[in-house]
């Protein structure tokens, strides 16, 4: 998938399948199974969906304050070259098709390795919560606004782009859950 030109209800379409596939790929496991990790340095499924639930929250601060118009723009928005480059670099770094292994922001980092097995449920009423922010956020002309990132503040990309970056980390972070599964280990 594309995931630099995803349109506004094409994101919402795969925000919609991701919560979909969280159900169908991880809901029918057990509480061993969703926190099982091949090996101590690896994620398990379950702090793949918990590390997803903390960094898309990130942005929600974001997301209600561009709803109150209380958003405030700072110089780098206003650099001509820099969003757009940036856009593109993250929802690149981020994709599933991306073979660079990235160190998660300690803040986004799972807390631990034996997590709540409601921990599916709990990503897809979050996911559900960020789609609906996504959608009240639709009028405001997300490609015009420019957002500083939550994690790096010298980065800075459209809402259209962090749009993007969601659905296209997540994705990645599926694919990580699915081959933790596919590990011949992996308790059946």
């Amino acid at each position: 998938m594309d995931y630099q030109n995803l349109t506004l209800p094409q994101i919402y379409d795969e925000a919609e399948a991701i919560a979909g596939d969280a159900k169908t790929l991880f809901g029918h496991l057990n509480p061993q199974q969703l926190n099982w990790k091949p090996a101590a340095d690896s994620w398990s499924v379950a702090q793949c969906l918990d590390h997803l639930i903390t960094i898309n929250g990130k942005y929600y601060p974001v997301f209600d304050l561009i709803l109150k118009g209380e958003y405030r723009k700072t110089f780098l928005h206003g650099m001509p070259f820099l969003p757009g480059f940036f856009g593109r670099v993250m929802i690149k770094a981020v994709s599933p098709d991306s073979q660079r292994k990235f160190k998660a922001p300690g803040a986004a980092r799972p807390s631990s390795s034996s997590i709540d097995p409601q921990i599916v449920d709990r990503f897809i009423a979050h996911q559900r919560e960020t789609l609906a922010k996504m959608r009240s956020l639709e009028g405001r002309g997300p490609a015009g606004i420019i957002i500083t990132s939550p994690f790096v503040g010298v980065v800075v990309y459209s809402l259209l782009d962090a749009f993007r970056i969601v659905v296209a980390h997540e994705r990645r972070h599926f694919a990580q859950a699915r081959r933790v599964m596919e590990t011949d280990q992996f308790p059946r």
